[in-house]
């Protein structure tokens, strides 16, 4: 999600919850794919549109296929719930099979597709998934549109909390490549504190 905090944000501001759930749209190349889809577009002048712009790779396999939103289950699950997930404990698929019929359907029930990345706590287990779904229009999920992507952690203290932000683009890539090195310098400085 570029920049946006998905990782320090739980760790540092809800301390004392039980992430029980993990839910959001991890990849903004597919959710530009879907939302032009919406618009349209077929799923190959969705992606076109994607690649001309620069959201998706030359090979968009990583992204269409769901294996990106996949790693980055396995970093929440590692990071925020604490389990040592690895990809191969993920089902993972991808949005190269969704039609214009199905974008019809969905908007015929008063839902959108989206690209939903889900980690959930089964007592000591989580359950990981990278899938298409259908989601209602009242999911705060649902009004994510374009290269948006949105996270909602669901907390035993305080109900769901989302967070949406940047998911895709050079400049976003860009502030999260250099938040990154803000927080290894503000880490460094606490240790060499720690040290005197």
């Amino acid at each position: 999600m570029s920049g946006t905090p998905t990782l320090r944000m739980p760790l540092l501001t809800l301390p004392g919850n039980d992430i029980t759930e993990i839910r959001g749209i991890l990849n903004g190349t597919t959710n530009y794919i879907l939302t032009s889809m919406e618009r349209g577009l077929t799923y190959h002048e969705a992606l076109s549109s994607a690649q001309q712009l620069g959201y998706a790779e030359a090979d968009p396999t990583s992204d269409i296929e769901g294996y990106d939103a996949m790693y980055k289950v396995v970093i929440l699950a590692n990071v925020v719930m604490g389990v040592p997930l690895q990809p191969q404990h993920v089902t993972c698929r991808g949005i190269a099979d969704i039609t214009p019929g199905d974008i019809q359907r969905a908007t015929a029930e008063g839902k959108r597709w989206k690209l939903v990345s889900r980690l959930v706590k089964r007592g000591t287990d989580v359950l990981a998934s990278v899938a298409p779904e259908m989601i209602s229009l009242d999911d705060p999920l649902a009004s994510v549109s374009g290269t948006t992507n949105a996270i909602t952690y669901d907390c035993d203290l305080i109900g769901p909390v989302t967070v949406m932000g940047a998911g895709a683009g050079r400049t976003e890539t860009g502030f999260s490549l250099l938040s990154d090195l803000f927080d290894i310098a503000r880490q460094a400085r606490q240790a060499q504190r720690v040290l005197v």
